[in-house]
């Protein structure tokens, strides 16, 4: 009864009334059984499914790492650290990446957490400087396992594993069907939970074709951005260079939008989506890293500039749209007589597109940067009541508020700003003089 009643108070803290089917059975699953292959769509709530288990598995008077989660980004690390800390178990949890302070990690590690999130460059490197210790580490999470082995982990990922002597549990987590398990897992004969639908086109989901006359295809991608009446939309490209270009050709012809990828600097990456959360930036231009594994909202449009290799990769990106039985458009872009992959259907409605839009309405926000955050005891109620009583603020000139440990985020509605910087210039927040601007 215990265990119901404190599972109970988890989903109070997650703000969620009850599991879903794919979350009870992985609590079930990964209760009971040693090997476990969680497969389900992206946005179907697969890291509280495996965190409520892994809770049920921890012991209090453990001084070390108990719990080992692998993750192919250090978004993704980042989130699932974020949800374990919404659960309030009372367990510590630390989270390390590449772009991180090392300094600090290695800090953090000195009083070992109970759960413990990062990437498998970075985990890799901890072990062989020794920063905590592996005996402990009973259960090991491979979370988009398969997104890791597409970014080149496979010898780090063996490697860490191979360290991991005390194992009895190991679960495997992805979005995408049919892909092989590596032996270094040394996962065989799993427990197979399979949530992906049979039919792999959401309900909701509208794909229309539209054509470029020329090889360069940036001009179709203005006339469709004109056409979707200033509402938000994700374009995807295959490689970095080409999103950077891509958003740059945009921001020339009117559009401002902003690039993703993983080849930026994780502040750059981190600023690049609190802008598009908050509505300051409606359109982002990303490679397939925000395919899957983002905090990213619901989005009406989402648009492939480019089309991946892989049909699941086509899959995931469409998964930014018409979940839940939401409606959305999936737009793909081909010149004339380019060839389309296998997994295209060739009856595809054709969008015929005006060249007399006009451009998208400018956000009606811009995000203000605070140099302080949860470190430095700083909350969004801070925020707001500094904002609203110093800064004249009023409800609806406030957006999306976002507190990191040594930064906050503010939206503010875009006539506002310039009188709000003015007018809070000399103030404090919390008896403290914090630099406030607009983000760069």
């Amino acid at each position: 009864m215990e265990t119901n009643q404190t599972t109970a108070q988890i989903l109070q803290n997650l703000g969620i009334e009850t599991l879903n089917p794919m979350q009870e059975a992985a609590l079930k699953a990964i209760s009971e059984d040693s090997n476990v292959l969680l497969i389900s769509p992206t946005g179907s709530g697969k890291t509280i499914g495996f965190l409520l288990p892994i809770l049920q598995l921890l012991k209090p008077d453990v001084p070390f790492v108990q719990c080992l989660i692998l993750t192919p980004s250090r978004e993704l690390a980042s989130q699932i650290e974020q949800v374990w800390k919404k659960m309030s178990t009372g367990y510590k949890v630390n989270v390390c990446y590449g772009g991180h302070d090392v300094a600090t990690e290695i800090k953090n590690l000195s009083n070992p957490p109970a759960v413990l999130i990062g990437t498998p460059g970075r985990i890799a490197d901890h072990i062989t400087r020794r920063s905590f210790n592996l005996d402990g580490i009973k259960t090991l999470v491979l979370d988009e396992f398969d997104k890791s082995l597409d970014l080149g982990f496979h010898d780090q990922m063996s490697f860490i594993i191979g360290g991991l002597r005390k194992l009895n549990k190991r679960v495997l987590v992805s979005a995408t069907k049919g892909i092989k398990i590596p032996d270094f897992t040394g996962v065989s004969s799993p427990t197979l939970l399979n949530f992906i639908p049979e039919d792999k086109v959401a309900e909701g989901l509208v794909m229309k074709v539209v054509i470029s006359e020329q090889k360069d295809k940036i001009d179709a991608l203005f006339n469709l951005l004109c056409s979707l009446n200033s509402e938000s939309a994700i374009i995807f490209l295959n490689h970095r260079d080409a999103a950077e270009r891509t958003c740059e050709l945009l921001q020339d012809m009117g559009i401002y939008a902003i690039f993703y990828h993983g080849g930026m600097d994780q502040d750059d990456r981190e600023r690049a989506l609190i802008q598009f959360r908050n509505g300051s930036v409606r359109y982002l231009v990303t490679t397939d890293l925000a395919a899957r594994g983002l905090d990213i909202p619901e989005m009406k449009h989402v648009i492939h500039y480019h089309l991946p290799l892989q049909a699941h990769e086509f899959i995931h990106r469409n998964g930014r749209t018409a979940r839940m039985n939401a409606e959305g458009t999936s737009y793909l872009i081909f010149q004339r007589n380019e060839h389309r992959p296998a997994y295209v259907d060739d009856n595809l409605e054709e969008l015929e597109l005006s060249e007399n839009n006009p451009l998208p309405k400018a956000p009606d926000f811009l995000t203000i940067y605070i140099s302080g955050g949860k470190k430095n005891k700083l909350n969004k109620v801070d925020i707001v009541g500094f904002f609203s009583q110093k800064g004249k603020l009023e409800k609806g000139d406030l957006g999306l508020i976002e507190v990191k440990d040594f930064t906050s985020f503010a939206a503010v509605r875009k006539e506002k700003v310039k009188e709000l910087l003015q007018t809070i210039r000399d103030e404090k927040m919390k008896g403290k003089k914090y630099k406030i601007e607009v983000a760069r």
